[in-house]
C-alpha cells in the first residue's frame, strides 16, 4: 500500500517537472542555432546574439561624431569692470583632449598684441591664467580655435571668441588667492564630509583620498564618473569614482593646500590682532588681517569695498561664529575675493551666515540652519546640519 502511493506521488511529481523541462530544451535549441529566442537582444542566442543579426554582445557601439561647444565662459562677453587679475576661462560641453589646450589654441589679446599665460584644464574648463597683471580701462579678447578637440579628436565646429573690459580702478588689498582646480567645488574634503539631512548645496562636492563612502547623509547615486544627490545642484565626486576623476581631486586637493599655504605666508599685515580677536559689530576693508589666536565673531560684521577688492583674513586659531549672526558684503564686495585661512577649527553657528573662502588646515562645522555664500575646503572633514552652501559667483 505505501509503495502503490509513492508511485502515486512520484508520478504527480513528472507531471508539474517535465513539461518544464522539454521547453528549457526547446529554448536551449533555439538558442544553439542563433533563431529568435525568448530574450530580444540580450542573450546570447536571441536577436542581439552571436546567431542574430545583432552580433555578438548587443546593440553596436556608435563612434562619437558630435563637435564639442563651449557652454559658457569668464569674463562674460562684452563684460566690463573686470579685475586686471582675472583667469580667464571656458568650460565645454564634455571632456576635451587635454594636450590640444595651450597658449597656442586659447589665447587673449590686446589688439594684435598677444598676452603671454599658460592654459591648464580641469573638469571640462580650461582657464588661461596671464603672466602678469593686466592693464586697466582696457580691451582683451579671448579665443579657442577649432584645433581643440575633445577626446574622440572631434574639433570646435568653428573658433570661439569672445571679449572684455577691465576696471578703470586698481583693485585694493593683497592679490588674491588662487584656488586652481580646488575652486571648482563648494566643498572639499579629505577625510569625510557629514551631512544631517536636509541641506543643499549648489556647486560640486569632492573628497579626497578617502573614499565615497566617508561621503555620508546626501542619499548618493552613482552616475558615472561622479555620483548625485538630492541635495547637491551639481556633483559628487569620491577618490573611489571611475576615471579621471581619482586624479582631477588628486589636483584639486593639492591646489587647495597650495593656496593654504599661499594665503597663511602673506607678510606685512594691514591689521594686527583686529580687536584682540573679537571683530563683532565691524566694518572690515579691504587689506591682510593677521590674528595670532583664535577668531570670535559674537555679532554681525560687514565686509565693505569694490567688487575687485580682495580681504585675507590669517588666524592662527579657531574661527567661531554665534549662532544667528551675519556677514553682511557692502560697496559691491564679492564673496570669491574673501579668504579665511583658519590653522584651526572653523565653527559656524546655527542659523549664521557667513561670506568667502574658508580654508581650514583642520574641519568646518555648519550647525543647524547655517549658510555660507562662498566654499569649504577643509584639510580634514566638512560637518553640515540642514546647511546652505552656495557656490560664490565668479
Amino acid at each position: 500500500m505505501l509503495r502503490s502511493i509513492a508511485f502515486v506521488q512520484y508520478i504527480a511529481r513528472l507531471a508539474v517537472v517535465l513539461p518544464f523541462a522539454l521547453l528549457a530544451a526547446a529554448c536551449s535549441d533555439d538558442t544553439d542555432t542563433g533563431g529568435p529566442g525568448t530574450t530580444s537582444g540580450a542573450g546570447s542566442g536571441g536577436d542581439g546574439g552571436s546567431g542574430g543579426d545583432g552580433g555578438s554582445g548587443g546593440a553596436a557601439v556608435v563612434p562619437d561624431t558630435t563637435p564639442p561647444t563651449v557652454l559658457s565662459n569668464y569674463p562674460l562677453d562684452a563684460a566690463t569692470g573686470e579685475a586686471v587679475t582675472a583667469a580667464i576661462s571656458a568650460t565645454f560641453s564634455e571632456a576635451m583632449a587635454p594636450l590640444t589646450l595651450t597658449s597656442a589654441t586659447f589665447s587673449l589679446k590686446q589688439g594684435a598684441v598677444v598676452i603671454p599665460g599658460a592654459v591648464t584644464y580641469f573638469n571640462n574648463t580650461a582657464t588661461f591664467s596671464p603672466e602678469s597683471e593686466l592693464a586697466l580701462s582696457t580691451t582683451y579678447s579671448a579665443t579657442i580655435t577649432a584645433a581643440a578637440t575633445d577626446l574622440a579628436g572631434n574639433a570646435l565646429a568653428e573658433a570661439y571668441t569672445w571679449s572684455f573690459t577691465t576696471d578703470a580702478t586698481a583693485p585694493v588689498g593683497p592679490a588674491p588667492v588662487l584656488l586652481g582646480a580646488a575652486g571648482k567645488y563648494a566643498i572639499l574634503a579629505k577625510s569625510a564630509i557629514s551631512n544631517v539631512p536636509t541641506s543643499v548645496v549648489t556647486g560640486d562636492i569632492g573628497l579626497s583620498p578617502a573614499a565615497a563612502s566617508y561621503i555620508t547623509g546626501f542619499s548618493l547615486t552613482k552616475a558615472g564618473t561622479k555620483w548625485t544627490s538630492p541635495q547637491v545642484i551639481g556633483g559628487v565626486f569620491a577618490a573611489d569614482n571611475d576615471p579621471p576623476t581619482p586624479i582631477d581631486l588628486t589636483t584639486a586637493v593639492a591646489n587647495m593646500q597650495t593656496a593654504y599655504t599661499d594665503a597663511a605666508g602673506r607678510p606685512t599685515p594691514t591689521f594686527l590682532n583686529l580687536g584682540d580677536g573679537a571683530i563683532g559689530g565691524l566694518t572690515l576693508t579691504p587689506g591682510l588681517y593677521k590674528w595670532t589666536s583664535t577668531v570670535t565673531i559674537p555679532s554681525d560684521v560687514t565686509i565693505s569695498g569694490a567688487p575687485n577688492d580682495v580681504w585675507i583674513f590669517q588666524i592662527a586659531g579657531d574661527l567661531t561664529m554665534s549662532s544667528a549672526k551675519s556677514m553682511t558684503l557692502s560697496g559691491g564686495a564679492k564673496a570669491k575675493n574673501i579668504v579665511w585661512q583658519v590653522a584651526g577649527f572653523v565653527d559656524l553657528g546655527t542659523l549664521s551666515h557667513s561670506e568667502g573662502i574658508m580654508l581650514s588646515q583642520t574641519a568646518i562645522k555648519l550647525g543647524t540652519g547655517a549658510s555660507i555664500n562662498g566654499r569649504l575646503l577643509a584639510q580634514t572633514a566638512v560637518n553640515l546640519a540642514g546647511a546652505t552652501v552656495t557656490a560664490p559667483a565668479p
